[in-house]
């Protein structure tokens, strides 16, 4: 394991992208993600302080994380978030975004792009005002699309829109989200659901693959491919052929891009994570909280990169999903 250059795992990926989540909670309670009741969320000392984040983030762009995203549970339920958005933004990194549901997203927009963030993906799995809240049992899609607009007058953008399909519930919405991408400029980005919901209940007959979102869509606006300069973007991204608009595909289950990922995770109570599917973690907040130095932190960074798999073993058979489900991971 090398101790010092980029962190850098034993099959040669470079890790220079880190999510950081700052809570595990949610206003939501999406099907493909949380229980509509019964959830335990973590106590608020078990969470990370800003101070311990940011701390932590100087130290992972000392060892060359250059791209720094804040997710949750929904982070914008955590109090005070465009004050810890002004310390990451000070510590100088090449992008800083932000994951979001959208529901809170308005009323602070301006603030965050003030603080320093870039941009934001926000989630929306529905354009129909009927079908939201049986998605998302909670929530109106009003809002959300008002936040999209709220946060491009921030100037946060590119904003993105993350649709997570689901077959037989809003499937039939692919081509009007393709309009929606074609006539609002926004980034619409199809991600497969998933082994990732609380309720331990993925059930693949409920995937829909992304070779299937670009068929059905191409077959009505023909698209071309967008190539990514560092090969390593989760998404594969595709433009409308007249030149209106862009499609993303997220097939982390179809067709896993493991072989060019460069994310790490920090969970809301400080387990660094290698893998958004593997149980593998190593927990910095109690390092952080025992005394140890940067360089122990450091060396924990390294150390987890070293130890990554070359891949999630999703579509292999001894596959079991991860102890911790999505909102308790973070994006």
């Amino acid at each position: 394991m090398p101790l010092e250059g980029p962190l850098v795992d034993r099959y040669g990926r470079v890790h220079n992208d880190l999510r950081i989540s700052v809570t595990d909670r949610c206003n939501l309670r999406c099907v493909y993600c949380m229980p509509e009741e019964g959830l335990a969320f973590m106590p608020k000392n078990e969470l990370l302080s800003f101070d311990e984040i940011t701390r932590l983030a100087q130290v992972a762009k000392d060892v060359g994380v250059s791209a720094l995203r804040i997710t949750g549970g929904e982070p914008l339920v955590r109090k005070g978030l465009p004050s810890l958005i002004g310390r990451l933004s000070a510590v100088g990194f090449e992008d800083l975004a932000m994951t979001t549901n959208g529901t809170e997203l308005a009323r602070v927009a301006e603030d965050l792009a003030k603080a320093g963030l870039r941009r934001v993906n926000v989630s929306c799995d529905t354009l129909r005002p009927e079908r939201f809240p049986a998605i998302r049992r909670r929530g109106k899609l009003d809002v959300v699309l008002h936040a999209m607009a709220a946060a491009e007058k921030a100037g946060l953008i590119p904003l993105k829109v993350n649709v997570v399909l689901l077959r037989g519930q809003n499937d039939d919405e692919i081509l009007d989200f393709a309009s929606f991408a074609r006539t609002t400029g926004r980034v619409v980005r199809f991600i497969e659901f998933m082994p990732l919901d609380a309720q331990g209940r993925w059930d693949r007959n409920q995937l829909v693959p992304g070779r299937e979102v670009f068929e059905r869509i191409s077959a009505v606006w023909p698209l071309a491919s967008i190539s990514e300069p560092s090969g390593a973007a989760p998404a594969e991204r595709f433009r409308f052929a007249d030149g209106v608009g862009e499609i993303g595909l997220i097939s982390s289950v179809s067709e896993p891009f493991c072989g060019t990922c460069n994310r790490l995770r920090l969970t809301a109570d400080g387990a660094l994570r290698n893998c958004l599917f593997s149980d593998d973690e190593r927990t910095v907040r109690d390092l952080l909280r025992n005394g140890g130095t940067d360089a122990d932190v450091a060396l924990l960074f390294r150390q987890a990169v070293w130890a990554k798999f070359p891949g999630h073993g999703i579509n292999e058979p001894g596959f079991l999903s991860p102890a911790r489900s999505m909102s308790m991971i973070g994006g």
